[in-house]
């Protein structure tokens, strides 16, 4: 088995939320699962740049990229969280490998808009490199920074970048682990289980907005992809990994229509 765990929110801020988690994902991989994790760290990033006086804007949930903020992303996603991350994992027994998209061209991106700067869309995900170390027992974690062929790099949404990955890779499933329960629908009630066409009506009808729009837009495009399920869930809720795959109900599940019209 295969999964992708996607990191983010204040579960990275915070020393012993990290070392928990590493410590989930190392009692996943003793079992003989395949884990690559996929982090961000936008709260850090705000902070760093708030830091230098220098305001953050986001347009539907994505991080507008000047060259200033380009410079930050490079230090806080690939420099500060990747190898708190790290070395989080190597404290709790696994060989962890600290990586960006841009090594071996791992995700290859294009502009986005030009409204939003240096934010790119991963065009092609290259995953050669994940896989070998997968299967030399290596734990690859990603930093959600990107490039081209040209030398251009890229800051990307790390749910696109996730589901880039997961799609690529043919994972058997992706997980979110985030700092809030779940998708909420209209009533701010946690749905249990979501068709794509359903998280589509979410955000058409505005109930999904910011972060979680983007995070949904992401979700649609990994089962979409062929990604069996897609897990949006608490991570700070105790033992959640182990929970998602014994399949409880915990945090939102998500499923293509076709599999709830067989």
């Amino acid at each position: 088995m295969k999964i992708l765990v996607k990191l983010g929110g204040t579960l990275l801020d915070e020393a012993d939320s990290r070392e928990g988690l590493a410590k989930q994902i190392a009692g996943v991989q003793s079992r003989g699962i395949k884990v690559v994790v996929v982090h961000g760290g936008g709260k850090q990033m705000t902070r760093y740049l708030a830091e230098r006086g220098v305001e953050s804007r986001f347009i539907n949930g994505l991080r507008v990229t000047t060259p200033e903020t380009l410079d930050a992303v490079l230090k806080v996603f690939a420099g500060t969280v990747n190898h708190e991350l790290v070395a989080s994992f190597n404290r709790a027994g696994i060989p962890a490998v600290g990586l960006s998209g841009i090594d071996a061209l791992l995700a290859e991106a294009e502009p986005m808009d030009p409204t939003l700067g240096a934010v790119g869309r991963v065009i092609r995900s290259n995953t050669g490199l994940l896989q070998l170390l997968l299967d030399n027992g290596y734990l690859p974690v990603v930093a959600c920074v990107a490039g081209d062929r040209t030398g251009q790099i890229y800051n990307v949404n790390a749910d696109q970048m996730a589901v880039a990955c997961a799609v690529s890779l043919g994972v058997d499933q992706l997980i979110f682990l985030t700092d809030v329960e779940g998708v909420l629908d209209g009533s701010r009630q946690l749905c249990r289980m979501l068709t794509a066409a359903q998280a589509g009506e979410l955000i058409s009808g505005g109930a999904a907005t910011g972060g979680m729009q983007a995070k949904l837009h992401a979700a649609i495009a990994g089962l979409a992809g062929g990604v069996a399920q897609v897990r949006i869930a608490p991570g700070s809720q105790p033992h959640v990994l182990e929970a998602i795959l014994r399949n409880e109900p915990v945090g939102t599940q998500m499923v293509s229509d076709e599999v709830v019209a067989r």
